[in-house]
């Protein structure tokens, strides 16, 4: 069955993953993203709406959600980031601008969108994207996993004050090979290195984390609210060997 998805961080290795897979299916999008460019070619290349918005900006979410759909049966919140520093570097700034990436925002998206969500009579569902690094502690991880930690209360939270009207889980990834990680994944050897801290042997690919989140958009996935569901490879429950 066809339904309107708007999908925050559109371009990104997830975002475009899930977008393509969506609109494969017959759903109706709407797609947001910093990059007014590379947004347009995505949006006229599946035929979906957009919006050109930086989350970081306090007027954007208003903006979004005059311009999707008035009923939306989903809503996607693909916007990170991955900032690994030691605590002696980490500046105000810092704190303040992962908190406000991948919590606040994903809260005020949510917000701005909740009367078009709440237009709908369909199973509606919101899929924010958390980490690994939430529940397992990693060096130089302090501030994407404080953010993300967030992000997971938020999940939590929200999924208990909506239902039983509106879904609300969080898929928990461990690295996966986007454009985001890929200072990270450049290097052969530093890639190897890290696909073997993962029981599975390898990174994650945007396709992984885009069918998740397809489920959990899904009415397959009806009996699922509150969640935050592990895809790291094993990492988060698994010692690797």
């Amino acid at each position: 069955m066809s339904s309107a998805v708007l999908i925050y961080g559109a371009t990104g290795g997830v975002g475009s993953c899930l977008a393509r897979m969506l609109a494969s299916e017959g759903h109706r999008l709407h797609l947001v993203a910093r990059n007014a460019t590379d947004l347009k070619a995505l949006a006229d290349e599946l035929g979906a709406g957009w919006t050109a918005a930086d989350v970081l900006d306090d007027d954007s979410f208003a903006r979004v959600a005059e311009r999707a759909p008035q009923t939306l049966d989903g809503l996607v919140y693909a916007v990170g980031s991955i900032n690994l520093r030691p605590l002696a570097r980490i500046t105000t700034a810092d704190l303040e601008r992962d908190y406000r990436l991948n919590a606040a925002g994903a809260a005020l998206a949510i917000q701005a969108a909740l009367p078009a969500l709440r237009a709908s009579t369909a199973s509606v569902s919101v899929v924010l994207f958390s980490s690994v690094a939430a529940a397992r502690g990693f060096p130089m991880h302090s501030s994407i996993s404080m953010a993300k930690a967030a992000v997971d209360g938020l999940t939590r939270s929200l999924a208990a004050e909506f239902a039983p009207a509106i879904r609300v889980n969080a898929v928990a990834l461990s690295l996966t090979q986007t454009p985001l990680a890929g200072s990270m994944v450049a290097s052969p050897k530093m890639r190897d290195a890290i696909a073997a801290t993962h029981p599975l042997a390898r990174l994650g690919q945007p396709e992984d984390a885009a069918h998740l989140a397809a489920f959990l958009l899904s009415s397959r996935a009806d009996w699922i609210t509150g969640q935050v569901m592990g895809l790291d490879g094993g990492r988060g429950a698994i010692a690797s060997k």
